[in-house]
């Protein structure tokens, strides 16, 4: 590379390090140094060095543990069921049948729709919805009220998270499954092998690049949701919906805690660094090339 072409690189890349530097550095470096620190939130008040008591604090504060595991199960839920449904689907759409381009479309349509718009949408499908199909079926054990049930609510988040990502990862697995030779599935059909031998001993270790782009986008995702948790839940019942980033916005914005709620959102980012890194490692290890 000569001198021009990294003057012209520099030139370019420049303006978007200052606002990734402005917008991302500078932001969680001044947030690492108020989790130090006994603050709520006035700028007139002073600033109060706590050193580690607010992380002391923090792991014995129960409602952030309650919203620590309603995070994981909501994690582990979500990961499941996005990535089953979008790897069923794009094998559906791409199996040759003709409203195949449609239904790809209606597919990724939820993926549009923004979430505080989509929380109230399923907000009055599992309040107003429910309920009526209840009445008029009289199957009310499972249609009524999800998110006044701290049983049901979860799992009510669960389904719209899903709805809401399944066609996003149908997108990613069908350009993994485009990039499979078709020679290698019609020798793998003269060999004799049937249409499960082919998807699990050929489709799916050759699909392992878009399970890992998959994975930890579900993962970030779901450890990180926000909208349609205040939407749909907004933390109920009882916060046994609270979720992690919730609980976060909460102590600082709610209850006036800037250096405990700091605190827990650099624990938190540890944590969603840790779990998907290693998720990363793990998928990348199993790729393989053709």
């Amino acid at each position: 590379m000569n001198r021009n072409s990294k003057l012209w690189y520099m030139l370019f890349t420049m303006p978007l390090f200052l606002i990734f530097l402005t917008v991302v550095v500078i932001p969680f470096l001044i947030g690492i140094y108020y989790s130090f620190i006994d603050w709520d939130g006035i700028p007139s008040n002073p600033k109060l060095f706590v050193g580690l008591d607010n992380y002391a604090t923090l792991f014995q504060d129960q409602r952030f543990l309650d919203s620590a595991w309603q995070t994981i199960k909501f994690t582990v839920f979500a990961l499941i069921s996005v990535n089953l449904l979008g790897l069923i689907f794009s094998l559906i759409v791409t199996a040759g049948f003709r409203t195949s381009n449609l239904a790809r479309t209606l597919l990724f349509m939820p993926n549009l729709i923004g979430g505080l718009i989509l929380g109230y949408i399923w907000r009055f499908i599992f309040t107003d919805g429910f309920k009526q199909i209840g009445e008029t079926t009289g199957i009310d054990s499972i249609f009524f009220n999800w998110l006044i049930d701290p049983n049901y609510a979860l799992l009510a988040l669960v389904i719209v998270f899903t709805w809401q990502m399944a066609g996003y990862t149908m997108v990613i697995y069908i350009a993994g499954i485009q990039g499979i030779s078709e020679e290698v599935m019609e020798a793998a059909k003269v060999d004799g092998a049937n249409l499960w031998h082919r998807i699990t001993k050929i489709v799916f270790p050759l699909l392992m690049p878009s399970f890992t782009i998959c994975l930890f986008l579900t993962l970030s995702g779901a450890f990180k949701i926000y909208d349609v948790n205040l939407s749909l839940t907004n933390g109920g019942p009882i916060h046994t919906t609270e979720l992690f980033a919730m609980n976060i916005f909460n102590e600082i914005f709610g209850y006036g805690n800037y250096g405990l709620g700091q605190a827990k959102a650099i624990v938190f980012f540890v944590i969603v660094a840790l779990v998907t890194l290693t998720q990363v490692v793990i998928t990348k290890r199993k790729e393989v090339q053709m």
